[in-house]
């Protein structure tokens, strides 16, 4: 399903040609730090900064209000992390949550076989081939040594609970939110009353051991998801809501800034399908090391609830009183994860222009994922008049969204650090403030300035936000 333009990696221009351009950018303003930092760090496990933790919010915010707050056919849940472990068995996850592995003969490295040079645009046959290594002349891209047959590693975290540690205490670190909407099924929709077709939204975090994690906060064996799983009836009301969902999908990240022509949506193969799965397509983002997946939308037929009703002997059948039917759910789900969609936002927000002969960075962040809504900045800090009417202004803000004061430089510098964490606007106090009762309104994009009384200082930046909701 992807298009003639976007076909190719090189034919679209990533907003950014490196990604070290806002890994650097995370790290200096407290985006992202590496976790464990003082300790050496460890492998592909991220911290969200003051104003990584805020982006990181408003992008989970953003994703609830648009799949729950303003829909009547979605309600919420927060699953537990730990979950009975034949929960796993039933989904298939022990037994073939896998990627395929392998590893150098000389340096004992190991790598994810469609991660290596040559390999990236293998089909599922492919990678299934234990002669592939050979066939295709691959080698070890650290020191040219040679590979072994891809095997088969499966990514869950195994565990135990309790204070005996033997096979009886096995637990699993949960690889993806999915399966507690699924043993929920009946409890929600009971409880809610919910007629079908509806959803369930959960945000929370999954876990999976990656054989090559990378790319900063892209693939991490920590991460959060935002997946909804949409029961439906079974067939053709299942393929209609699926080709519902996939546009509504791909137009939240456009809607909240995303460059239109860094996206696309790409179908899954038919041998790259899960056995059980219908339909299954990915938006994709053109991110600076390629197409990449930034959410899956699927079609999964009624494979979940079929198994685990099986499995567990609990009915989870639903009963239409109104047809007087009783049937077994399809579920159409949409998946996709808080962290790369915060990164998709950074990156796709980032630019820089020649201002006054200086170099200015900014981040185009819309404001309802911006860290920050509002700076408030005094001209002169050594005016306690000045001083005391920011706080003030500040104060009255805060009640309503997030906003900081700043006096630690001159007003230009200023301006130039809330652009280059994305805060929308400023608010700066002078000394004709004290005299007729205004400010001046700074906006980041146009860098234009408007001056608006104090008591309407809160009213016209609630507005501004409202209307880039439009």
């Amino acid at each position: 399903m992807t298009t003639p333009e976007t076909e190719s990696p090189d034919q679209v221009t990533p907003a950014v040609p490196s990604l070290e351009t806002i890994v650097n950018l995370g790290k200096r303003r407290g985006f992202i730090f590496p976790s464990s930092e003082i300790y050496g760090g460890i492998n592909a496990v991220w911290d969200y900064g003051p104003l990584g933790v805020e982006l990181k919010n408003n992008v989970k915010r953003a994703w609830w209000r648009t799949m729950v707050q303003e829909r009547d056919d979605v309600v919420g849940l927060d699953a537990g992390i730990l979950m009975h472990p034949q929960v796993w068995v039933t989904s298939g996850h022990v037994g073939s949550f896998s990627d395929p592995l392998v590893e150098c003969g000389s340096c004992h490295r190991r790598y994810r076989l469609d991660e290596l040079p040559g390999a990236e645009d293998l089909s599922a046959t492919d990678l299934r081939d234990e002669t592939i290594v050979e066939r295709l002349g691959l080698v070890c891209p650290n020191d040219a040594g040679p590979l072994s047959a891809p095997r088969r590693f499966n990514l869950m975290f195994e565990t135990h609970m309790g204070p005996v540690q033997d096979e009886s205490s096995i637990v699993y670190l949960r690889p993806e939110t999915a399966q507690g909407s699924y043993v929920n099924f009946r409890n929600v929709q009971q409880t809610s009353r919910k007629k079908i077709p509806f959803g369930i939204a959960q945000i929370g975090k999954s876990f999976r051991n990656e054989i090559s994690p990378g790319n900063s906060i892209f693939r991490t064996r920590e991460f959060e998801q935002m997946e909804m799983q949409y029961f439906v009836r079974p067939g053709e009301p299942a393929a209609a809501a699926f080709e519902e969902w996939l546009p509504a999908r791909r137009a939240w990240y456009e809607g909240y800034g995303v460059a239109p022509e860094r996206l696309r949506l790409r179908e899954h193969a038919p041998d790259e399908l899960a056995h059980y799965a219908k339909k299954a397509v990915d938006v994709e983002y053109r991110f600076p090391f390629g197409w990449k997946e930034l959410e899956g939308v699927h079609n999964r037929g009624d494979f979940d609830l079929s198994r685990h009703a099986e499995a567990s002997g609990q009915s989870l059948e639903y009963f239409d009183p109104a047809t007087e039917e009783h049937f077994v759910p399809w579920i159409v789900e949409t998946a996709a994860g808080a962290d790369r969609a915060a990164l998709t936002f950074l990156i796709d927000s980032y630019r820089e222009e020649e201002v006054k002969g200086e170099l200015r960075v900014s981040l185009a962040l819309h404001p309802d994922l911006a860290p920050y809504k509002v700076a408030v900045l005094p001209l002169l800090k050594k005016r306690p008049e000045i001083v005391e009417l920011c706080h003030r202004i500040k104060a009255d803000l805060k009640h309503d969204l997030m906003a900081v004061y700043d006096d630690t430089a001159a007003i230009g510098k200023l301006y130039r650090r809330q652009d280059e964490i994305g805060t929308p606007w400023c608010v700066t106090v002078d000394v004709d403030s004290l005299e007729d009762l205004a400010v001046t309104i700074r906006d980041r994009d146009t860098m234009s300035q408007e001056r608006v009384p104090v008591e309407g200082v809160k009213r016209a930046i609630l507005d501004r936000m409202a209307a880039a909701r439009r």
